[in-house]
């Protein structure tokens, strides 16, 4: 990313906008902007071996391992406005499993690209069935889209669901049905 580039571009946003860039309170606006913008777009820079780091184990465990309610935070990319949410991914191991740790980091790693929440839910669970090559994956995403809530329709209420699943989820309905009523339980605290 350019950050001086995008730093002139915030500018010229500013000023296009009806405001003086000069003014105290937005000196520093272009900077942040640009700074912000690398970190909320920083998924385009990561590659999924870095995000693994070798936390693949073979394992002989084969029932559900499941990580819900991980935070998430993306762009939309139609408006470039936040969605964010919760994403809840299981898999059912065939003698491969990952560390924990990196099921979240999976999640940061395609949420933090311009998105839809779509392709995201997808992208997370083909990326965990290649990697594991496990029984099954299945990935529910829930999320609030800024560009329903602030503009367009203004639904502040409004959220979207979206799931991807492969193999025994998407084959079993036991199985499936088992993630859904898992992932419905209350948290721990």
């Amino acid at each position: 990313m350019n950050n001086a580039k995008l730093r002139i571009l915030v500018k010229d946003l500013l000023e296009n906008i009806g405001e003086d860039s000069n003014r105290e309170g937005l000196l520093e606006t272009p900077r942040r902007v640009a700074d912000a913008y690398e970190f909320l777009t920083s998924g385009y820079h990561k590659k999924i071996e870095e995000v693994m780091n070798d936390a693949v184990f073979n394992e002989k465990y084969d029932e559900m391992v499941l990580v819900k309610n991980i935070d998430f935070y993306s762009l939309c990319e139609h408006h470039m406005l936040p969605f964010y949410g919760r994403v809840h991914v299981a898999y059912i191991p065939d003698g491969k499993i990952v560390g924990l740790s990196k099921i979240p980091r999976i999640v940061d790693m395609f949420s933090r690209r311009l998105q839809v929440q779509e392709r995201m839910t997808q992208q997370i669970a083909d990326t965990i069935d290649e990697y594991l090559q496990p029984k099954g994956v299945a990935v529910v995403s829930e999320a609030f889209h800024m560009c329903m809530m602030m503009r367009g329709v203004e639904k502040q209420n409004s959220s979207a669901t979206t799931s991807a699943v492969h193999g025994v989820f998407k084959e079993d309905a036991r199985t499936r049905t088992e993630f859904l009523e898992l992932i419905a339980h209350k948290n721990l605290q």
